[in-house]
């Protein structure tokens, strides 16, 4: 590690006046950017911990959506879901490790867009609009490519407002070590549309497959999906999977969401 100044704000106003310092960043729950620190992958002069602010806390239905705050960690969702989202609760329960779920939050993930992160899934199947310190974004328009979002500078993520689906799963094949999704599929059903997104196995980041959107929008079956597979070009290479095999693991995925689902 190495000397920097940490900020305690208990006020959205107050966090963002820090941030606009230059050298600040903010600090969520902190599980990717410390141990990016420890490696010195990165060294801000000032971190503004963003845990300690009521503004970016609660979980609610405000009318067909479930309104989540950035600063809401996975265990709670895990816990608090379980009946308005039940597949979002699920996707939270499934994160990381104990301690990882207690201190990581849903705002540090959206804003860290990981290739291989659960919740930019969710988010894109559901339709969901991405609250910020600035403006509301929709899903579809904030993810951008691996480790990018539209976030501007200063701008932090407040909270996620999730279209709540009729039936939802998320189909999820674990690396084992990080607990990281190798292929993750989340899968979504509302009056009239169908929402599926991948993450964990391109090189582009999470998308929406919309081949498996509209089979699925006809039938919601399995059989629905017959011959429908992602090719293995733009799909992640590296120690723990070859790109034709994420694929395979993709269509695999896929389809236990949707059994789970019906």
């Amino acid at each position: 590690m190495y000397d920097f100044e940490l900020d305690r704000p208990t006020s959205l106003a107050e966090a963002l006046d820090l941030l606009a310092e230059e050298g600040a960043e903010p600090l969520s729950g902190g599980q990717t950017l410390i141990p990016s620190l420890k490696a010195r992958l990165a060294m801000p002069e000032r971190l503004v911990s963003l845990m300690h602010i009521a503004e970016l806390k609660g979980m609610a239905v405000e009318g067909d959506a479930l309104v989540i705050g950035g600063g809401v960690t996975h265990g709670e969702i895990a816990r608090g879901a379980k009946e308005s989202f039940p597949g979002l609760a699920g996707l939270a329960a499934r994160i990381g490790d104990p301690a990882v779920r207690n201190r990581g939050t849903i705002g540090g993930s959206i804003a860290n867009n990981d290739p291989s992160a659960c919740y930019p899934a969710a988010a894109l199947a559901t339709g969901a609009t991405i609250r910020t310190s600035k403006r509301e974004i929709a899903a579809d328009d904030f993810f951008t490519g691996l480790f990018e979002t539209a976030l501007e500078e200063g701008e932090i993520v407040t909270g996620v407002s999730f279209p709540i689906p009729q039936v939802s799963a998320y189909g999820k094949f674990i690396q084992p070590a990080s607990h990281f999704a190798l292929a993750g599929v989340f899968v979504a059903r509302f009056n009239g549309r169908v929402g599926v997104a991948v993450t964990g196995v391109s090189e582009s980041g999470v998308f929406r497959w919309g081949e498996a959107e509209a089979a699925l929008a006809d039938s919601f079956t399995e059989e629905a999906l017959a011959g429908i597979e992602l090719p293995a070009e733009g799909m992640i290479a590296d120690m723990h999977g070859a790109p034709d095999y994420r694929a395979r693991m993709a269509g695999v995925m896929l389809r236990r969401a949707v059994a789970a689902a019906s």
